[in-house]
């Protein structure tokens, strides 16, 4: 890369009021792998954006054009301990042949490195960065720069033409309304012992999960369906809008309660709820491999992949001998 290529673009970091323009960018980045529909809100992004762990005037990066424009954007999260950086990053695609992508990693790159002196001194330290299946230049610059993809993982969905059928809840288990004063760390707690079986799942910090839930802007209590065994939360789907569609953001069943049919009710649930409000298309994401077979209970309850997604990793301190 010589310095005329270089000097077509300007890397900065983000301020506040780039919000809008990363909101276009991601925009059409997810149009063009055909999933318009799940791009995040420049309203989404702002909240993301006041999240603990995150900065943007230190975390994140904007590419201009030599008029100015903003045509890319990247950020790095510090995701667990200084010892997990996840990278997403976005480009409109008529740059994809450009070195803007790669430019944008590397000062990325940079800023990951700076979390190696503050992570556990035995701990490995990687990078984690997603995309779509059908990026195929984007997932070449990743293996070029020393990326391996480690895991895949599918958007599902399911278009209701009629009203869904639900799946009886087990005995002895019922909803209850979803009440944040009095019911958010119960959930808290029981999301995090539910997903411990999950690849690269770490348990959430109270605090950030509220901020990450329950201050979003579209954040329905109504729409959280939580089934209770007498005082214990048996299983939870936390469901919300996502821009047209039905999101069911996280479904989890706690290990005592697997096995009874719950994640299937709790499923189906959610389905007739967000019909009775109108809305026909209901999507979630899932591991493709998840070991507590997610897949094979949204396939039951008759949903499809509607998108597939990689994930990629890069060590940059391997675990020592201790660890």
């Amino acid at each position: 890369m010589n310095k005329k290529e270089k000097s077509q673009f300007n890397i900065r970091l983000a301020r506040w009021e780039d919000v809008e323009s990363v909101a276009k960018i991601m925009y059409a980045v997810y149009e063009s792998i055909g999933d318009a529909e799940t791009a995040d809100s420049a309203e989404d992004i702002a909240h993301y954006w006041k999240h603990p762990s995150f900065n943007p005037e230190t975390d994140a990066f904007i590419a201009e054009n030599s008029q100015g424009e903003a045509i890319g954007y990247w950020e790095v999260f510090n995701a667990h301990e200084n010892t997990q950086i996840d990278f997403e990053g976005y480009v409109y695609p008529k740059y994809n042949d450009t070195p803007l992508t790669e430019l944008l990693m590397l000062r990325a790159e940079e800023r990951a490195m700076q979390f190696i002196p503050f992570a556990a001194p035995e701990a490995r330290v990687f990078i984690r960065s997603s995309m779509g299946i059908k990026e195929h230049e984007y997932r070449a610059l990743h293996e070029r720069l020393g990326y391996v993809p480690v895991r895949y993982f599918w958007r599902m969905e399911i278009k209701l033409e009629n009203a869904p059928q639900v799946q009886p809840l087990p005995e002895g288990i019922e909803f209850c309304p979803f009440i944040p004063q009095e019911h958010a760390r119960l959930v808290w707690e029981a999301e995090n012992e539910a997903f411990r079986d999950h690849w690269g799942s770490h348990d959430s910090k109270y605090e950030e999960w509220h901020q990450r839930k329950l201050e979003r802007p579209e954040f329905d209590p109504a729409l959280w369906l939580i089934a209770w065994d007498g005082d214990q939360i048996a299983g939870l789907s936390q469901n919300r809008y996502l821009n047209e569609i039905g999101w069911v953001g996280t479904l989890g069943v706690r290990r005592a309660w697997r096995k009874k049919g719950l994640g299937l009710a709790l499923l189906t649930h959610s389905f007739a709820e967000f019909y009775k409000r109108g809305i026909t298309t209901v999507g979630l994401g899932v591991d493709a491999a998840n070991p507590t077979g997610a897949t094979r209970l949204y396939e039951k309850a008759g949903m499809s992949v509607a998108n597939e997604y990689v994930a990629y990793e890069k060590e940059l301190r391997a675990a020592s001998a201790q660890a």
